[in-house]
């Protein structure tokens, strides 16, 4: 049961990265069939971001009363009900209206099996649970571009992804009955777990704030990286748009791959020097990045780029139950969750000022500024990072 359920687990992580891909790599050609700027892309991003930092927050509550597998299985039919309006829309109105419940449905699954796997599982499952977002999401812009290149819309995309989405939800529903075995609670447990902080007190509690800095700048990388790739490539290196799109998928292989890799060493190196690790090589990444004039090492600092990026993330919300005692845990992986996508509703949209404004170009050096901050944020010195005696909540790397 307990190797059945982890597999149910993986393949329904693929649910969540399929669709996240899927704007970037269809954008270019989206923005022609609807009539609207290049900009709007961060205006939808945005909307699903919101609807998905609202989910997160409500994560909490939702897990407590339903349990993980419900929630689970619930929000993948929500992004599989939305998958299916884009895939029948014509309005760029419409898209956003849909854009609300594919945000409430990601932020609820992302939330429910990133807290029972840093709960029940080691480093190393968390990382290759993020391995299988990665497959998913290098999956989307090779089905958009399959499409593009037969010369069918990129409706035909969504609809493809929709249809996986349906399958994916089937068999969560499918399997519900295997969470319970699996998840045994003492009434200590159960009684901490029903605990509620409010918010302000939370957010007062020490390295609470730079936690969540650290999970907004990570995913305002990666979200920026993965919305504005295939348009940077179009824009700043004269791809063809069916080209970009699949030029765009190495940036999720490179995720893939990092992700599969850093789960033989996760448990060995630690969370920590793993983030580390990774945000050098994703700085790298960016800098081949600002090569002028040159496919081949845009399409190699792209592989580089999410490669490094792949371990920064899993091993931040893997951190989560070690730095807060156990009631805590499933409630600020909720709002790290929602500090998350906070980054991927303001990153996106100010990257699409730059598409606006012509200059796409720069996009490598504004991405090239998150890992080097994030990586100036995990060097403090030890002595720092080292709890008070008076507090039950470190939260510090």
């Amino acid at each position: 049961m307990f190797s059945v359920l982890l597999a149910v687990i993986y393949l329904s992580y693929i649910s969540l990265g399929l669709p996240d891909s899927l704007p970037g790599a269809a954008w270019p050609s989206m923005q022609q069939t609807l009539g609207v700027p290049m900009s709007c892309a961060g205006v939808l991003s945005a909307v699903i971001s919101l609807s998905t930092v609202f989910s997160g927050l409500m994560a909490d509550r939702l897990l407590r009363r339903f349990g993980t597998g419900p929630v689970a299985a619930g929000s993948v039919l929500l992004t599989a009900a939305a998958m299916s309006g884009y895939s029948a829309a014509g309005h760029f109105v419409t898209l956003c209206i849909l854009a609300v419940p594919y945000g409430l449905g990601a932020g609820a699954v992302d939330a429910a099996l990133n807290h029972y796997v840093a709960v029940h599982y080691p480093a190393r499952h968390m990382s290759w649970l993020h391995c299988f977002w990665g497959i998913g999401a290098a999956a989307s812009p090779y089905i958009m571009s399959f499409h593009l290149r037969r010369g069918a819309d990129w409706q035909g995309g969504y609809r493809t992804v929709a249809a996986i989405q349906l399958l994916l939800t089937v068999m969560l529903f499918c399997a519900l009955p295997l969470w319970k075995p699996t998840a045994p609670e003492t009434a200590a447990g159960a009684n901490a777990s029903a605990e509620h902080i409010p918010l302000k007190k939370l957010l007062r509690r020490r390295g609470v704030r730079r936690v969540l800095l650290m999970f907004f700048c990570s995913s305002a990388f990666e979200s920026t990286a993965g919305l504005w790739a295939s348009s940077f490539l179009v824009t700043s290196r004269g791809l063809r748009a069916e080209t970009a799109a699949q030029f765009a998928s190495c940036y999720y292989i490179g995720i893939t791959a990092g992700r599969l890799a850093g789960g033989f060493f996760a448990d060995r190196l630690g969370d920590l020097r793993m983030i580390r690790i990774g945000l050098c090589g994703a700085a790298a990444g960016t800098a081949l990045l600002l090569a002028p004039h040159s496919s081949a090492l845009a399409c190699c600092g792209l592989i580089v780029t999410g490669f490094g990026a792949a371990p920064v993330y899993p091993c931040l919300l893997h951190r989560t139950p070690a730095a807060f005692p156990g009631h805590q845990a499933q409630q600020m992986i909720g709002l790290q969750i929602a500090a998350a996508y906070t980054g991927t509703t303001v990153m996106p949209a100010l990257a699409g000022r730059l598409a606006a404004c012509g200059c796409m170009r720069y996009l490598p050096a504004v991405l090239t500024a998150f890992p080097v901050l994030l990586l100036c944020m995990t060097l403090r010195p030890a002595a720092e990072q080292q709890p008070s005696a008076d507090t039950d909540c470190s939260g510090e790397l």
